[in-house]
């Protein structure tokens, strides 16, 4: 695992959130792990909804399970580089991508921003002026015309549940509200954007990193326990176990 960048600045922990993100979606793709748990730990502590990928592969996967309403983007990744995935991108979508990279030349920022690119921020960046460049784009975004914009889906629903992302509500299909610890939302949000898929133990304390599940294998399975018992009966058929290989939520999900 690569070290963050030296003199990455970032807000400390015990700091307020810096600003609300006000529930919207982030994917982040950097494949520094230290890094990227520096960088979602930040942006969820200022609001947004924020995953992680590591590659090409894993945005990929992501994209296609949930909705994203932007997309911070290394481009110094292994394989493909950030460059060719902003290409990639937006030869189909237009959501907003902020190039984040160590390079600083100018001649790198206009090829970023030719090939579609919304910002481009230099590494390492300060915490706040990172926050304050997504809402500028997440503002410019709001202004387009619907045409110009994918819908925003805000809920997502599996066998009679949902799942209000912007509330962190769980209703039940009978009507019921389901109250969900910190833990058990951020458990039950990773499985509803990647449906139908296997997610390995390790996989879902990455994707929860910095957030309430106590950094360690088993507290995941306690986790995961609580809250089938919260979604019933059928607890056990929604979230199954592979053995050998981790869980997977074996519901189709809609956003809306």
């Amino acid at each position: 695992m690569k070290n963050p960048e030296p003199g990455y600045i970032i807000t400390s922990t015990d700091d307020p959130p810096v600003l609300s993100g006000e529930g919207f979606s982030i994917l982040l793709v950097e494949d520094n792990g230290d890094l990227r748990a520096l960088l979602l730990q930040m942006l969820r502590r200022s609001g947004f909804r924020a995953n992680g990928a590591r590659n090409a592969v894993e945005m990929r996967d992501i994209m296609e399970g949930s909705h994203v309403d932007l997309l911070l983007l290394d481009v110094m990744l292994p394989g493909i580089s950030g460059f060719e995935i902003c290409r990639e991108i937006r030869a189909r979508s237009a959501v907003p991508i902020i190039l984040l990279t160590a390079l600083g030349e100018a001649h790198d920022r206009v090829i970023g921003l030719e090939l579609g690119a919304d910002d481009y921020i230099v590494k390492p960046p300060d915490s706040r002026e990172l926050v304050a460049r997504i809402r500028a784009v997440l503002r410019r975004r709001q202004r387009m015309s619907p045409e110009e914009q994918d819908a925003r889906r805000d809920r997502a629903e599996f066998r009679g549940w949902l799942l209000d992302t912007r509330q962190r509500e769980l209703t039940a299909p009978d009507g019921s509200r389901i109250e969900l610890t910190s833990g058990e939302y951020d458990l039950l949000l990773a499985f509803v954007e990647r449906p139908q898929r296997i997610l390995s133990r390790e996989q879902l304390l990455d994707i929860a990193r910095g957030r309430a599940l106590g950094g360690l294998e088993r507290s995941v399975d306690a986790q995961i326990s609580r809250l089938r018992s919260k979604l019933g009966g059928r607890g056990e058929e929604i979230i199954k176990t592979l053995r050998g290989a981790g869980y997977m939520l074996a519901a189709p999900v809609s956003w809306r």
